[in-house]
């Protein structure tokens, strides 16, 4: 059964995001342990788990909002552009 985009195919990107933010937040307040020499990796991986989580999150705004393509995305620039009333880029 194929998913036409929506609200089912929404909801993965915003699972994904706030499983990897829980995990991140779980993982920041246990520590580092009783010996300190994990805490660069665990460092890495928690910073890891925070930043993913933004992407997931902003991936599935962009999903949420519509905008599938590069093309799209210029497009919505675009309007924005002109909302706010500033001349079109030159673009070559």
């Amino acid at each position: 059964m194929e998913t036409g985009g929506g609200r089912e195919d929404e909801l993965w990107w915003w699972a994904a995001s706030s499983g990897q933010l829980a995990a991140g937040v779980v993982l920041y307040r246990r520590g580092c342990g009783r010996s300190g020499a994990a805490m660069p990796f665990k460092a890495f991986a928690i910073s890891t788990l925070f930043v993913g989580a933004g992407a997931a999150a902003f991936a599935g705004a962009l999903h949420a909002s519509g905008i599938h393509t590069v093309d799209d995305m210029k497009q919505t620039g675009k309007c924005i552009r002109r909302w706010i009333k500033v001349p079109p880029r030159e673009t070559n």
